[in-house]
């Protein structure tokens, strides 16, 4: 391997690794921050925003990548293709999000196959043919699709964060109800209680006490909040709530039944995890740690036998 296949080899590394900690940082969100924005909130009935730098980075990448990134928004539109959803279940609500994501998108699947090229055609050793197709393709393919892992990325972990913290929630809330609380109160008040451990849950709630106070009902809010976070167990709250209005069974008995089988159900996630470490350390225990161990107690052995052997040959 000669020193342009190096550089280019590192070059690649680098773009790859550099843009996909990048995206993170500017699609993904800080807990920290979170925090300090819901202290600085001049009301705990605002739900919590992005912050202004937050904002102003993706402002910028769409503003740059705007142009160009109209060649990677899907035929039907970005409001009728599935990418509408998965930045709804991610929490990015921004209105520069999607431009700056095409934008990226474009931008990595035109730049990799060039910065490639340039550095395969400085080199002593030119690609040519199917193989240098075959390289260009490849990059293009993982400069295409690269956001879209990112987008996944943050949408699991989102998902995880709201799926950990119901089941505190679906406790306060039940405490709530039954010292007389109703679901509206009890929803604001375990919002407020959830800013600082969960902010994504308690941002949630928040955007279902505005949909209540701009005039929707209660069954079009609460659908709106399983359909915007895509978790399996928010859908259930949310069809136990409504059949419990509509039949009127207590509701804190079925809140009460709700928070024990989902904490059942978060340490058996738990514990399928904890199950899954063995399995997953394994193959780098077998293909670099037991090597090295091996080297460094067998090797002063063989060495000594070596000498040995050595020594004693005629």
């Amino acid at each position: 391997m000669n020193l342009p296949q190096i550089l280019f080899l590192t070059l690649v590394f680098t773009v790859v690794v550099g843009g996909m900690i990048g995206a993170t940082a500017l699609l993904g969100r800080s807990r920290t921050q979170a925090r300090l924005r819901s202290l600085d909130a001049p009301s705990a009935d605002l739900p919590a925003r992005s912050g202004p730098r937050h904002a102003q980075w993706l402002d910028r990448i769409a503003a740059l990548t705007r142009p160009i990134g109209q060649l990677s928004v899907p035929e039907e539109g970005f409001e009728q293709s599935p990418l509408r959803l998965r930045f709804m279940h991610a929490g990015l609500r921004q209105a520069s999000a999607p431009a700056a994501f095409f934008g990226v998108k474009t931008l990595l699947t035109l730049a990799l196959p060039l910065t490639a090229f340039a550095v395969l055609s400085a080199g002593e050793q030119h690609l040519r043919g199917s193989t240098l197709l075959l390289v260009l393709l490849l990059l293009a393919a993982v400069g295409y699709y690269m956001p879209n892992l990112v987008l996944e990325r943050l949408v699991q972990q989102r998902q995880r964060a709201l799926f950990e913290g119901f089941p505190d929630a679906l406790d306060l809330m039940t405490v709530c109800v039954e010292a007389g609380l109703g679901m509206d109160a009890a929803m604001l008040r375990v919002a407020d209680d959830l800013a600082f451990s969960h902010p994504a849950l308690a941002e949630e709630l928040r955007l279902v006490q505005l949909e209540l106070r701009a005039g929707a009902d209660r069954p079009r809010a609460l659908r709106n909040l399983a359909f915007r976070t895509g978790v399996d167990e928010i859908d259930s709250f949310v069809t136990l709530v409504l059949q419990a209005e509509r039949f009127g069974t207590s509701l804190a008995a079925s809140l009460r039944v709700q928070a024990d089988m989902l904490r059942t159900r978060r340490r058996q996630r738990a514990e399928e995890a904890a199950a899954k470490i063995a399995l997953k350390l394994l193959f780098p225990l077998m293909f670099c740690i037991f090597p090295a161990l091996m080297v460094v107690l067998m090797g002063p052995a063989i060495l000594q036998l070596t000498r040995a052997l050595g020594s004693a040959q005629p």
